[in-house]
C-alpha cells in the first residue's frame, strides 16, 4: 500500500488507441471531463474523494523496463510505439474539485487538458480511484448523518480487497467517521484507529467475568466490553458493571473511554435496558456502542425508537456501499484544440437525454445564499466566463428552461470549484492531511439545506448551465440534426 507505480492499471483499449494516435501522428491537445450522472443511494449529493491518490498516480506515471517487456510480449504493439512509451511522462494540466467537497451530477469533478495520447492513458486509473473513494465517502456521510456522529468504520474484513479496505477507510474518515479499525490505514494516512475485542476473547477464558477483568487490566483507559457473547442482560452487562465497580473501588483513574458494545439482538431494546442498568450503578457516562450489520436506514430507525446508543460501528454496508456498489463516474471528451490554439467543442449525442454531454472547456461556479451560507445552485460555465456577485443573475434549468431563479446582486456569493492540480506536468497542489479534509468536508456538508440531506426523497440541488454554454450546446445539437436532415 506504499506509493507505487500504477501505469499499467489501465484498460487495454487505452493503449491500443494510443498506438493508433501514434501511428497516425495525431496528438493534439484535448479536454476530458470526469463526472457522474446520478447520486449514490438515492441521495441529493456526493462527496469528492480520491484526489491525493490521483496526484500520486500521475507523479509516478512512467513505463518501467519490465512494463515495456510485458507489452512487447503481447504481440500487440509496434517497436516504435514501445520506444515512445519508454520515454513517456505526463505533460498536461489537471484541474479538480478538492477532496471533501459536496458535488452533484453532471459537473466535472476533474478535468484533464493534455495531448490526447496522455489524456487517453490516464482515463481508467482516474475513474477507478475517483469512483471508489467518492462512493465510500458519500456512503459514510449518510451513515454519519443518520447517527448524528460517533461512527467508527470497521469493514476491512468485508471489503473487496486490501486497497478497497484501506482507501475506503480513508474516504470514510474524510466524510466524518471518527476512526477506523484498519491499522494500515491509520499508519498511511495518520487517522485514528479504534477497536475493542472479539467474542473469541471472551470464549478463550473460563468465564466472561475473567475475560472482562483481564481486558480492563490491560486497557484501563479505553475499556469497551463486548457483552453479548452469552446473555447480554443477565450476564454481559452485570459483569461489565462489576468490572467497572472494581476499577472504581481500586482507585484507578477514571477511564477516558469505557462502556459496553452490543453486537446482536434487538439493539433498541437492549440498549435501553443496558442504559438503565448502567445508570443505576452510577455509570451514567458509560458508552453504549453498537454494531451488527448497520447502515444509515437501520441507524435512523434505531434512533427513532429511542435507542440509547452513543457510538456506532459500521462495517460491511459502509465499506462496500452495499445498496449502491458503483459510483458511475465517466470520462468524456469535451474539446479538441485547433491549429489556432482555440478549443473546438465536442459533444456526445444520445437518445438518452442524460447521456448527452456538455461541450467545451468548462468550469463550475457554486452559488450560495449570502444570508444563510447554504447552496442555491451550481453553474457549469465555459472556462473563460466570469461572474460578479454584485450583479443580478438568472439561472435556469437546462432542460426545463422555464424553471428559473432570479438572484439579486448582493444577495449571493459565488466561488469557482475547480482548482489547478498539475500544470505543464508539474504538480502545483498540496493535499491537506486527512483530518483537515474531514474538517473541510463537515463545513461543506453544512452548506446543504436540511431538505437535501434527508435519506428518503431529498430535495435536488440545482445544477444549471450558463447561458453561453447552453447556447453552445444547443447550437452543436442543431448542427448535428441539420447534417442528418441533409443526408
Amino acid at each position: 500500500m506504499s506509493r507505487y507505480n500504477l501505469t499499467l492499471l489501465t484498460d487495454l483499449y487505452e493503449l491500443t488507441m494510443m498506438q493508433g494516435y501514434y501511428e497516425n501522428n495525431t496528438n493534439e491537445t484535448v479536454v476530458f471531463d470526469v463526472f457522474y450522472r446520478n447520486n449514490p443511494s438515492g441521495g441529493a449529493y456526493a462527496i469528492a474523494a480520491g484526489l491525493d491518490q490521483i496526484i500520486d498516480y500521475i507523479k509516478n506515471l512512467r513505463f518501467e523496463a519490465e512494463d515495456i517487456e510485458y507489452l512487447r510480449s503481447t504481440g500487440i504493439f509496434q517497436e516504435s510505439f514501445l520506444a515512445y512509451l519508454a520515454d513517456f511522462s505526463f505533460s498536461g494540466d489537471i484541474y479538480a474539485i478538492p477532496e471533501g467537497t459536496v458535488v452533484f451530477p453532471k459537473e466535472p469533478l476533474l478535468k484533464v487538458i493534455a495531448p490526447i495520447m496522455e489524456a487517453q492513458l490516464v482515463e481508467t486509473a482516474i475513474l477507478n480511484i475517483i469512483n471508489h473513494q467518492s462512493l465510500i465517502a458519500t456512503k459514510a456521510s449518510r451513515v454519519v448523518y443518520a447517527a448524528g456522529g460517533g461512527v467508527m468504520e470497521f469493514g476491512l474484513r468485508r471489503a473487496q480487497g486490501p486497497d478497497a479496505g484501506t482507501y475506503g477507510a480513508r474516504a470514510a474518515v474524510i466524510a466524518g467517521c471518527v476512526g477506523t479499525s484498519n491499522v494500515l490505514a491509520g499508519k498511511l494516512f495518520n487517522i485514528p484507529i479504534k477497536g475493542t475485542h472479539a467474542h473469541s476473547w471472551i470464549m478463550s477464558f473460563k468465564t466472561e467475568l475473567e475475560a472482562f477483568r483481564n481486558y480492563a487490566r490491560l486497557y484501563p483507559d479505553n475499556c469497551l466490553l463486548l457483552v453479548d457473547t452469552y446473555d447480554t442482560l443477565k450476564s454481559g452487562v452485570p459483569h461489565a458493571i462489576q468490572v467497572f465497580t472494581e476499577m472504581k473501588e481500586a482507585g484507578l483513574p477514571k477511564p477516558s473511554v469505557y462502556g459496553i458494545r452490543l453486537d446482536s439482538g434487538d439493539l433498541a431494546y437492549l440498549s435501553k435496558k443496558a442504559r438503565k442498568m448502567l445508570d443505576a450503578a452510577g455509570f451514567t457516562d458509560a458508552v453504549i456502542s453498537a454494531s451488527s450489520d448497520l447502515d444509515e436506514y437501520l441507524i435512523e430507525s434505531l434512533r427513532s425508537q429511542g435507542a440509547q446508543i452513543t457510538s456506532w460501528g459500521v462495517g460491511t454496508n459502509l465499506i462496500t456501499s452495499k445498496d449502491c456498489p458503483a459510483f458511475g463516474g465517466v470520462y468524456k471528451l469535451a474539446a479538441v484544440q485547433g491549429p489556432d490554439g482555440k478549443f473546438i467543442p465536442k459533444i456526445k449525442v444520445s437518445e438518452n437525454i442524460e447521456k448527452v454531454t456538455d461541450p467545451g472547456n468548462k468550469t463550475i461556479f457554486r452559488i450560495y445564499d449570502k444570508e444563510t451560507g447554504k447552496i442555491r445552485g451550481d453553474l457549469i460555465a465555459l472556462a473563460d466566463e466570469t461572474y460578479d456577485s454584485q450583479q443580478s443573475l438568472i439561472i435556469f434549468d437546462p432542460i426545463a428552461t422555464w424553471k428559473r431563479t432570479y438572484l439579486e446582486g448582493g444577495s449571493y456569493t459565488i466561488r469557482e470549484l475547480l482548482v489547478p492540480i498539475f500544470m505543464g506536468g508539474q504538480c502545483v497542489y498540496t493535499s491537506p492531511c486527512v483530518m483537515d479534509i474531514q474538517t473541510y468536508c463537515q463545513k461543506e456538508l453544512n452548506t446543504l439545506w436540511d431538505e437535501s440531506r434527508r435519506l428518503a426523497n431529498p430535495q435536488t440541488v440545482y445544477v444549471d448551465l450558463s447561458r453561453p454554454l447552453w447556447e453552445l450546446k444547443n447550437q452543436l445539437l442543431d448542427n448535428i440534426h441539420n447534417f442528418k436532415d441533409k443526408k
